[in-house]
């Protein structure tokens, strides 16, 4: 891993999902796990919610803490840089880098990484719906660690 750089030098990435609710939170929650110091991790969406409950449920069952995440819309002046200038934005579903690529002011350092939909979820109960969270979770993670591992990497990444 990199040494602690200092804030002006940090990577500046914002995760994004349609509302902040779901696979954008654990990005950067996971970003922020392994590369603190690396990268300025954000998330935000283009719709306000709160976090899906069961996947704060989820990650705490299997060890992991998310319940001071807060979810954020991108008019969030608060939670968010006021300039709204990030290094990379990544798109976690595919329908909302449809939707908004083209048109956003992130034009030559958005990346596409399609996460597991909660729309694909096959569970017929409460243990399925686990799994099909740690599904989810392990994807996330997986993706975080091994794309964030190198910072130069991240341009080769760059979908739109």
């Amino acid at each position: 891993m990199f040494g602690k750089k200092s804030t002006e030098e940090r990577v500046r990435i914002l995760f994004l999902d349609r509302k902040n609710d779901y696979v954008s939170q654990l990005a950067e929650y996971f970003a922020n796990q392994f590369y603190e110091g690396i990268y300025e991790v954000y998330s935000a969406g283009f719709e306000h919610d709160i976090i899906d409950c069961d996947l704060i449920s989820v990650m705490y069952q299997n060890g992991e803490d998310m319940r001071r995440q807060v979810a954020k819309d991108l008019k969030n002046e608060e939670l968010l840089p006021k300039d709204l200038v990030f290094d990379y934005v990544v798109y976690m579903e595919q329908p909302i880098f449809d939707e908004y690529s083209k048109k956003s002011p992130w034009q030559g350092k958005q990346i596409l990484a399609p996460m597991i939909a909660r729309e694909d979820f096959t569970a017929t109960d409460d243990a399925e719906l686990y799994d099909d969270y740690v599904r989810v979770i392990e994807q996330v993670k997986a993706w975080v660690k091994e794309n964030l591992k190198d910072p130069k990497n991240l341009a080769a990444l760059v979908s739109a």
